[in-house]
């Protein structure tokens, strides 16, 4: 892959958010792949971290100066009905570097944000203290160099088992809303056998493995609606803390994304919303949207029947191949999720 000419020599403030969101986006797309390879027979879904954790901590610290507390950008669930979930916690940068002419400071550039995703991995623990898998990336957008992608991996289990003789929580119920402590609160190994030790995180111990895999699998769900036109589809989803108030609104088509668009692929139809923008001088479509089957599962809150039925099909949607409805790339994924581009005539 390689950078447009516009890529290649951005204006400063446009260079800076452009290795942002490539940065993330080539961190997410890795690490989907990564996480596939270990778990071939689940489904990956992608949730930002920072939105499940709000139904259980404060996110900012308590001292103003402090900003706020250090947590991943993402966590990976790979899951499968009628197993435990697995998480995989990914945190991800870019920059914008001339290999060519400054390899030493591309370098020191590349480590400086390995160092701070690992302090961000550091905030989140899945199990008991340094078990959870963590894939680290820095993104090179490195002009006429191409891009070049870094990544450590952390290894971990990651898994959320329920306490013995515990239920099970339902997927389609609401999650609860807590405000845990933060500081102090991931146990560590003692040094001293007279003196506890712990360090400052996001602790999902065993207690709360249960409520933790439905926060998540529902702020999943929350992302899907948004993505195919959500509005109060995406509320229903989240806790009061996790800002439900503000998805929870009348939606006008043009300040937010709206559920009225489709096209169809082969005998399959998707629904969701679509957006047009420019490149330059070029106005593109962007749809995306979720098989048609599927998204009455997901307007009715029924996350544990949509799972299954995804599931069932994740093999068949890859199969699907152009539009004839539609002159332009089409992407499946296997939640029956779809994203598909053209170039829009006038």
């Amino acid at each position: 892959m390689a950078l447009t000419d516009e890529g290649r020599v951005p204006e400063r403030a446009y260079k800076a958010m452009q290795a942002n969101e490539l940065g993330l986006g080539f961190g997410i797309a890795l690490a989907e792949r990564v996480v596939k390879s270990w778990y071939p027979d689940h489904v990956v879904s992608v949730v930002d971290a920072g939105v499940a954790l709000m139904a259980g901590w404060s996110l900012g610290g308590s001292e103003p100066s402090k900003g706020s507390r250090s947590r991943p950008d993402f966590a990976i669930e790979a899951w499968k009905p009628g197993e435990p979930s697995k998480i995989v916690l990914v945190a991800s940068k870019g920059n914008h570097q001339l290999p060519s002419k400054r390899a030493r400071r591309t370098l020191r550039t590349a480590t400086r944000q390995l160092a701070r995703s690992s302090e961000q991995a550091e905030g989140l623990h899945v199990g008991p203290w340094n078990t959870t898998p963590c894939l680290l990336v820095s993104t090179e957008l490195a002009g006429q160099g191409g891009i070049v992608v870094n990544a450590l991996q952390a290894p971990g289990i990651g898994q959320l088992d329920l306490p013995r003789n515990a239920l099970p929580r339902s997927f389609d119920s609401e999650a609860e809303d807590h405000n845990w402590p933060y500081l102090g609160q991931v146990p560590r190994p003692r040094r001293d056998a007279h003196r506890n030790e712990g360090t400052d995180g996001f602790q999902i111990s065993e207690d709360r493995a249960a409520w933790f895999a439905q926060v998540v699998a529902r702020t999943g769900a929350a992302g899907l609606a948004a993505f195919v036109g959500g509005g109060r589809t995406t509320a229903q989803y989240l806790t009061k803390r996790q800002g439900r108030r503000f998805y929870d609104v009348p939606t006008f088509a043009g300040s937010s994304s709206i559920h009225d668009a489709d096209i169809t692929v082969g005998d399959t139809k998707f629904v969701g919303t679509d957006h047009v923008f420019r490149l330059n001088t070029v106005r593109v479509v962007a749809f995306s949207g979720i098989a048609e089957p599927l998204y009455p599962l997901l307007a009715q809150g029924r996350v544990e029947e949509y799972r299954r039925q995804a599931y069932a099909l994740r093999s068949y949607w890859q199969r699907l191949g152009s539009s004839a409805d539609w002159d332009g790339p089409i992407s499946f994924r296997e939640d029956g999720t779809v994203m598909a581009l053209r170039i829009l005539n006038t």
